[in-house]
């Protein structure tokens, strides 16, 4: 087929050189959807596996597949492949998102034309070889009813998270990577009333609410020659020309931190974010390490961030009989210790094993910051105050 392709003949053509005699449609038809995982996906072995809507990772390396469908990693033997054939498929996928990666360039983080999130590094950065790690892209959104069934949010939980956003409350999405913030951040974006510009910012674009009007901006690496960079700095200067009734970045991991400070502290309400986190109490030095990047001492970052930010919502992989889930974990709310000191966030809400929420110090100060609604929406469960007291959470 390829010695087809090479003399000018066309896909259909082709197809029909590269059959098996005898294969008939139903082979041309499957050698096709090869093709065309080869050409345009992520190959054959591994375009199957993107394909499946319950898969959320495929990971390459030292000659082994695994995917992830939520419930911990699983080998897949059929889809392994050398370090030859990884290699080579590591290099097309970078080259079909417009990105070089050789030996010069040997690390590439980019994003494919249908969405997949790709990242992958050559040798010697690697001793296993060519690594691979893909990142799916969600067909739609999962609304909150769902992420309540599936276990990731507990069912008294809901209306609070759900509160959070009609309270027009900025808030950090928190967890280590793979917690699903972006999933539930898309989740809650949904809510949003669709009346409302919503403007995200992401390295890649990976953010999908079902929200009739969403603006998505994506930040650019430079070119082969060096230039041409577009940083996310930059992008949340524009989004804040764009009329935005919310601005949402994707994930806070640079000096952009001072922006979106700036930004949510000039009447932009409303806005979230994701941080890698260990815990709501450690997001005050995340923070603070994070402004430290843009030029801001300790005391800067306290003020603005305690000004600008409301709540943290925290997520955690927990060990179950059917493998890790994904749940949040606790919600807890920012300010400044009495007197304008150290930035801190107190836990208000916090899971216990069996499912139910237990209160924590920062209880009250949540209902306070829910009550700028004045009810819970969806849950039927009336006004927001005294919210921690219809969870069922306990002290």
């Amino acid at each position: 087929m390829r010695g087809a392709l090479a003399r000018g003949a066309g896909f259909a053509l082709a197809l029909e050189d590269g059959a098996r005699a005898g294969a008939g449609a139903e082979g041309i038809a499957d050698l096709g959807r090869r093709v065309r995982a080869d050409v345009r996906g992520a190959g054959p072995l591994l375009q199957p596996l993107l394909d499946d809507a319950s898969v959320t990772d495929v990971l390459v390396g030292a000659g082994r597949t695994w995917i992830d469908r939520g419930r911990g990693l699983e080998e897949v033997g059929a889809a392994a492949m050398d370090e030859a054939e990884a290699r080579a498929l590591a290099v097309r996928m970078a080259a079909a998102c417009g990105r070089r990666l050789d030996d010069a360039s040997p690390v590439v983080d980019a994003t494919l034309p249908d969405g997949t999130r790709l990242n992958a590094v050559l040798p010697p950065l690697s001793d296993d070889g060519t690594l691979i790690c893909l990142r799916t892209k969600r067909r739609r959104a999962f609304t909150l009813a769902e992420l309540v069934d599936a276990g990731t949010v507990a069912a008294p939980l809901a209306p609070v998270l759900a509160g959070l956003v009609r309270a027009r409350a900025s808030c950090l999405i928190t967890g280590a990577t793979g917690t699903g913030k972006t999933t539930l951040l898309a989740a809650l974006l949904s809510l949003v009333p669709p009346t409302e510009r919503i403007v995200c910012i992401e390295e890649a674009s990976e953010l999908r609410p079902d929200h009739p009007h969403v603006i998505h901006l994506q930040e650019r690496g430079q070119n082969v020659q060096g230039v041409g960079a577009v940083t996310m700095t930059a992008l949340v200067r524009t989004a804040l020309r764009m009329r935005p009734d919310r601005i949402v970045l994707g994930e806070c991991r640079g000096p952009e931190v001072r922006d979106v400070l700036t930004a949510l502290n000039t009447g932009h309400e409303g806005g979230w974010a994701t941080l890698h986190a260990n815990s709501t109490a450690d997001v005050p030095a995340r923070l603070t390490a994070l402004g430290a990047l843009a030029g801001m001492d300790e005391t800067a970052v306290a003020a603005q961030a305690a000004s600008a930010l409301d709540a943290v919502v925290h997520l955690r992989r927990e060990r179950a009989p059917a493998g890790a889930v994904r749940v949040v974990a606790s919600v807890g709310v920012l300010g400044r210790r009495p007197g304008g000191g150290e930035l801190v966030c107190e836990e208000a809400l916090r899971r216990r094993p069996d499912g139910s929420l237990a209160e924590g110090p920062a209880a009250q100060s949540l209902d306070a910051l829910l009550a700028r609604d004045g009810e819970v929406p969806a849950s039927g469960a009336g006004p927001v105050r005294g919210a921690r007291r219809r969870t069922g959470a306990r002290p």
